[in-house]
Order: C-alpha cells, then structure tokens, then sequence
C-alpha cells in the first residue's frame, strides 16, 4: 500500500505547474480549479445516466440528483479525474462529448460514452480532453528553489494551447504584478504533424522553470 500512496504523492507533485495555473485562474479571474461535470461543455448526464448502474452501499456519492453525477469532477479545463472508492476493483466513467485520452498512456478511450475502467490501485482514473496541453514537473519529492525542467505533453489530435502562470512561490508580490504568464503552443498541419511552441525568454527569466521538452500523445 505504501507504493499506491507513493504514485499518488508523486503525481500529484509533476502536476503542481498545471495546479498553480489553475489556482492562479482561480484567483485573478474567479474560474474554480475543481468543477462538477454539469459545468463541463459537452457533458450530457441525462442523455447517459441510464447506462449507469448505481450502488448506494458500495459508493453513497454515487446516488446523487437523476441529472447530476458527484464521483467523478473536472480538474481546471482539461482533465477528468473518476476515483474508485473502497472496495471497487472497477468503475464506470461518463465522457462528454469529443475525444478523451488516459493521461498516463495517451490512448484513446471514448467520446461522449459511458466507459468502464478498472486501473488497479496504483492509479486514479485520469483522462484528458482532446487538444489539451499539460505542463508537468518531473518526480519530485518536494519543492525548494531548483528549477525544474518543465515536460509539456500534448493529447489528441486537435492544436492546443496553455497559460501556464509562474511567480516567486513565496512571497506576495503577485499582488503588485511580480508574475509571469508563459503562453505553450502546440500546432498539428493536415498530415497530422505536431509542433510545439514556448517564449523561450519567458522561460529563461522564470522563477520555476530551467528548460522545456514536448512529448507528444
């Protein structure tokens, strides 16, 4: 079990750059970082619900409104993370509509359809939207002063881009404008091709970041 929680605290380290933007969002434009799937574009649960088997025993906070689902929710704009919960060796998962890709493979697993997922205990069910793009830490066991090289993946097929936010990490002068926003690109031409983009600069007087690679899904 200790391994479980270590993936776990490890994941949640690499994604701390998409985290902080998403907190950053929150903060200057008010967008919530953890958002019900009813806020999601193209989530349709009324047009789904009826492929879905509840179990109140096994998972009370699947027995929400008929029109509302609560187990599984948007972390900002591009990912859907499902948790299992005790005792669950598998879940069903509602897609909206378009293409959606595991986070940790880049597969493609649906669109707008309701999926079954059963990922072990090593890993909580994470998809990402098509298009997206995504700024990760590498493992890290805690933040100091470093700075880190930032891995930026790209998922699907469709051009993305990302605002990702950076500053000082400690003190307040965000307050008075001491903050960066770093904009990542990511183009796809009509074979397929995909490039992707930074403001090396932007990146070179950075607080957190010392460099940059894409990987593409």
């Amino acid at each position: 079990m200790a391994e479980q929680v270590n993936e776990v605290a490890r994941l949640r380290m690499s994604l701390i750059p998409y985290l902080y933007s998403s907190f950053a969002d929150y903060a200057f434009k008010g967008i919530p970082p953890v958002r019900a799937m009813n806020l999601e574009e193209g989530y349709r649960a009324d047009a789904v619900l009826k492929e879905v088997s509840f179990d109140a025993t096994a998972n009370p906070y699947a027995m929400a409104l008929k029109q509302e689902v609560k187990d599984q929710f948007m972390v900002s704009e591009y990912l859907l993370v499902a948790p299992l919960f005790e005792g669950e060796k598998e879940r069903q998962v509602i897609l909206p509509q378009g293409k959606w890709y595991d986070f940790y493979t880049g597969e493609c697993v649906g669109e707008g359809e309701v999926i079954t997922t059963s990922p072990g205990l090593n890993k909580i069910p994470v998809y990402v939207k098509d298009g997206a793009v995504i700024p990760l830490y590498p493992e890290i066991a805690k933040l100091d002063d470093t700075k880190y090289p930032l891995e930026i993946r790209h998922y699907g097929e469709k051009p993305g881009t990302y605002s990702l936010y950076d500053d000082d990490g400690g003190s307040y002068n965000y307050r008075k404008g001491e903050y960066m926003r770093i904009p990542l690109e990511v183009s796809v031409d009509a074979s397929g091709k995909k490039e992707g983009k930074v403001e090396t600069s932007d990146i070179e007087r950075s607080w957190s970041f010392s460099d940059y690679r894409f990987v593409f899904y």
